[in-house]
């Protein structure tokens, strides 16, 4: 597949990303190179990464617990303290091998050691590739509030190896999807409707659609990097869908993977497009039949709805006190700063659960 050039880095595909790696390492000054993995991916990822690269620079490997529930700041200053004990400065190269907790974390860590390292992101999960790794997001959560501190900085290259995924469950598989699925309803109807007839996709025809996913990010990031205005149409599913991924983090039957919450998200703020915008019941049903098809369905009782609306008001679109949902008025067309009533939004619960 084609390298994909942004405004700020190249994103490269398959077996081309090891041989981009190594000419950018070679072309370059680095002192040494650190990966960051977690403890999934220094068992099934790390030595394919290895195995790939050609230096004789001294490669350090630092290792964090894998799960959302680690992605905070006392894992990053456990990070920062390993970087400097062993020694990285200005001109260490720090690679992220991982899924998005490990790039949104890395990549934090990179901006923020010694003010700035040089960082490369090589995503393991399809949740990292069509989303993570895309669009310089670098952060952590803060209690239970996703990604509430971060910055927003590029890095130097991603390199995209879909080998990675034979190594991740059919329900990690599933989880990317539903990042997938958004790109589809915010921005293109023939990609969504191509991601709902899987049962006809080969492995090939998911290479593409990994491919044609990072151009449909690509193309609304690059119009508005900092998140001012079409990029908050990224965020379809995420009002709602982050609220529920975080009052479930640490429930022993009920903890959602991200792209599960989000699934989630995407029929609730359907709901909502239809109730508000000009999206059809009958599209906002058919949204929810083909999520609930591939990733299944949970019970959220009445008893939950107020305290997942409360987790609400920490979302970053909000402003001046007002929960802003970036909503859809058909397949394929977004409308950011749309306001719901808390009404319309348990009713957005009833409709699930029907």
């Amino acid at each position: 597949m084609t390298s994909i050039s942004t405004q700020d880095y190249i994103i490269h595909f398959n077996q081309n990303s090891y041989t981009a790696l190594n000419n950018y390492i070679k072309e370059n000054s680095f002192s040494n190179i650190f990966v960051l993995v977690d403890s999934n991916t220094s068992t099934h990822c790390l030595p394919v990464l290895l195995s790939n690269l050609v230096t004789e620079l001294t490669i350090e490997v630092i290792e964090i617990e894998a799960g959302e529930q680690h992605k905070t700041i006392d894992t990053c200053l456990g990070v920062w303290e390993t970087l400097s004990e062993l020694r990285a400065d200005r001109k260490t190269l720090l690679i992220n091998l991982g899924g998005g907790v490990v790039t949104d974390l890395g990549g934090f860590v990179a901006c923020t050691y010694q003010r700035g390292i040089q960082f490369i992101n090589i995503p393991t999960t399809l949740l990292s590739m069509v989303d993570a790794s895309i669009g310089g997001k670098n952060g952590v959560d803060l209690g239970p509030i996703k990604n509430q501190i971060g910055i927003i900085k590029t890095p130097n290259m991603v390199l995209v190896d879909t080998n990675y995924l034979s190594t991740l469950s059919a329900r990690e598989m599933r989880s990317g999807l539903a990042e997938m699925l958004k790109h589809g309803l915010i921005y293109n109807e023939s990609y969504y409707n191509k991601l709902t007839e899987l049962s006809d996709l080969t492995l090939d025809d998911l290479d593409q659609l990994i491919y044609d996913s990072i151009e449909i990010k690509k193309a609304i990031v690059e119009q508005d990097p900092t998140e001012q205005n079409l990029r908050k149409s990224l965020n379809f599913g995420h009002t709602l869908g982050h609220a529920i991924e975080s009052f479930y983090l640490n429930h022993k039957t009920k903890a959602l993977l991200h792209g599960e919450a989000i699934a989630i998200g995407m029929i609730l703020e359907s709901f909502l497009s239809a109730e508000l915008l000009n999206l059809s019941m009958d599209k906002a049903q058919q949204i929810k039949n083909n999520t609930i098809k591939v990733f299944g369905k949970i019970d959220i009782p009445e008893t939950d709805y107020a305290a997942i609306i409360d987790l609400m008001k920490f979302d970053k679109k909000n402003e001046k006190g007002t929960i802003n949902f970036a909503l859809i008025e058909t397949i394929g067309k977004s409308k950011i700063n749309c306001v719901a009533s808390n009404e319309l939004i348990i009713n957005s619960f009833k409709f699930y659960n029907e």
